[in-house]
This record gives structure tokens, sequence and C-alpha cells, in this order.
């Protein structure tokens, strides 16, 4: 049996004009165009459909049995056409983001304040959350895509750089270092030190330890989140180490920020996307916002 589309938008046509004349043009085919297709239907099924005279046409029994189930199943495929029309068109949809809570508070409301004034009617969810959480919430797929600095190699997870930028001292501008162009890791152990805790004092501890075997980097005090250790440096408690993607927090403290060098060290941060499954368009058109963001701001460009 073969049945198509095309027949059986022919049947409900005609059923509900009562007329092939006024079913053609509705379907903008010819008459004899309409008649084959309603033949055809009547063959594949082995009935007739319509009890035919010189006067008038009507559903037979058994066409009038089934017109409402396949008058319902082409509204519902006309609905889901819709649906992947206006998700295609991004008239809707829904774009799930996991990111770090500096990264949630600095680069990623400037993405969704451009994004959403191009795509309205595109809801969005951000998920602030720790850094070591961000890579899980994908694989589990509680979000779409997330967004975050490097992390150990997973199979399941695919990872797009998304920039690459050194690390940049954070002090009051009348502190002695700040009159410096750059300031070197060996000047800002001899200041009391703010860092975040857990992984991103261990990878930076070990990276400086590769260049300088004698160099310690012991943080006065470490915390959770950088907005913690901004205020701590406003109070006169220390300096910190940041990446300049969170410059347009640290300006909000009227803070100076200097590249730290000697060595020179870098952080990748990167788009995760579960492997092997898609994107929505929502979701896709959203990592390309991302991207142009990213390429055309200048605190990724240091």
């Amino acid at each position: 049996m073969n049945i198509t589309l095309r027949q059986l938008r022919a049947f409900v046509a005609v059923a509900r004009t009562g007329s092939f004349t006024l079913a053609a043009e509705s379907l903008f085919v010819t008459q004899s165009a309409l008649s084959g297709l309603i033949k055809e239907l009547e063959q594949s099924l082995g009935v007739r459909l319509f009890d035919r005279s010189t006067r008038r046409i009507q559903l037979s029994e058994v066409g009038g049995a089934i017109y409402p189930l396949i008058d319902k199943t082409l509204l519902d495929l006309d609905g889901v056409i819709d649906e992947v029309t206006h998700l295609k068109a991004l008239k809707k949809g829904l774009v799930r983001i996991a990111a770090p809570q500096l990264m949630a508070c600095t680069l990623l409301p400037e993405v969704i304040a451009r994004y959403r004034g191009e795509y309205p009617d595109v809801e969005i969810h951000l998920v602030d959350c720790a850094v070591e959480s961000v890579v899980s919430r994908v694989f589990s797929g509680e979000v779409d895509l997330g967004v975050g600095p490097e992390r150990d190699p997973n199979s399941d997870i695919d990872a797009e750089t998304l920039f690459t930028l050194p690390f940049h001292a954070v002090l009051p501008p009348d502190h002695a270092l700040a009159a410096q162009p750059q300031v070197r890791w060996a000047e800002l152990v001899d200041h009391p030190l703010i860092t975040l805790k857990g992984e991103f004092i261990q990878r930076l501890s070990g990276d400086l330890r590769e260049a300088f075997r004698d160099l310690d980097l012991t943080p006065t005090t470490t915390v959770t989140f950088m907005s913690t250790a901004l205020s701590m440096v406003e109070a006169g408690l220390g300096i910190t180490v940041c990446i300049p993607y969170a410059a347009s927090l640290v300006r909000r403290y009227g803070f100076a920020m200097r590249p730290v060098v000697e060595p020179t060290v870098t952080r990748n941060f990167y788009v995760f996307t579960r492997s092997g499954r898609s994107l929505s368009p929502a979701a896709e058109r959203f990592r390309d916002f991302l991207r142009q963001h990213v390429a055309e701001h200048e605190d990724y460009s240091v």
C-alpha cells in the first residue's frame, strides 16, 4: 500500500467542499489531477470513498468513518511542520547555557542581550554554576552548551576553543605596581595575594613551578568567587589576578589591570557540547553570536 500526502489532502479537500471543482481550486491543481489522486487512494485502500451521482458527491460509509481520522492526522502534521518552521526561523525555541559565576556576570549577559535583540521570541536559560559542574551539566543534557575554562578531556564532550587569554593583575589604581605597564609574577609574591580556590590556584601554581622552581605562589587568601576577591581588594586586603574577560566587572570597581609576565601564563576557554548531539537552530545561532561577540570585543583580543 502506497498512500501519499497529496492523496490524503485531496480526499480531505473533496470531503470538506463536497465538490471536485472547489477542492481542485483550493489545492491549486486541475480537476482531472484531483480526480486521479482520489482514484489512486481508493485503489490503494480497496474501497470507495465517495458516492458520486450526476447531481452531488458525498462521502461513502467508509469515507465518512475515516474522514475525521485523516483530517486530524493532517492537522497534526501541519502543526509539526509549523513548529519546525518556527524553530528554524527562530520564531520560538529554547537555549540553555551553563557558565561559571564570573563568566555568567560578564560575558554571557552581553551576548544574551545582543541575541534577544534579534530573536526576542527565543527563551534563554542561563545556569550560573561552579566551574567544575559546567561540563557535567552538558553531559547530563541539563543544558545545550557550556562555556568555561579547559578541563580534562572527555570523549563524550566536544570542546571548541572560544578564546585564549593571559592572566592580569588586578590592583587599586594608586598601587605601586599599577605604575608599571606589566607586572612580573615574582613581584606579585611580595604583596598579599587573593585568588580563587580549587583547580584555579592548583593549575596556576603548577604552571609557575614549571617556569620557576623557587617561585612560591602561596595566596594570602583563597575565595570561591571573583566578586569576593574584588571586594577584598577594594577593602585594601591585597591584590588579585584574573583573566581579562572579567574586565567589565573589574572596571566597575575602578581597578587597574596589568598583564602578568615572566612567564606569560594563558588560559583556554571553550564552548562545550555533547558529542554526537546536534544543537537546535536556536542554540546553534546562540553559539554563532558568542563567537562573533568574542571576535569583535577588545577584552578578548589582549
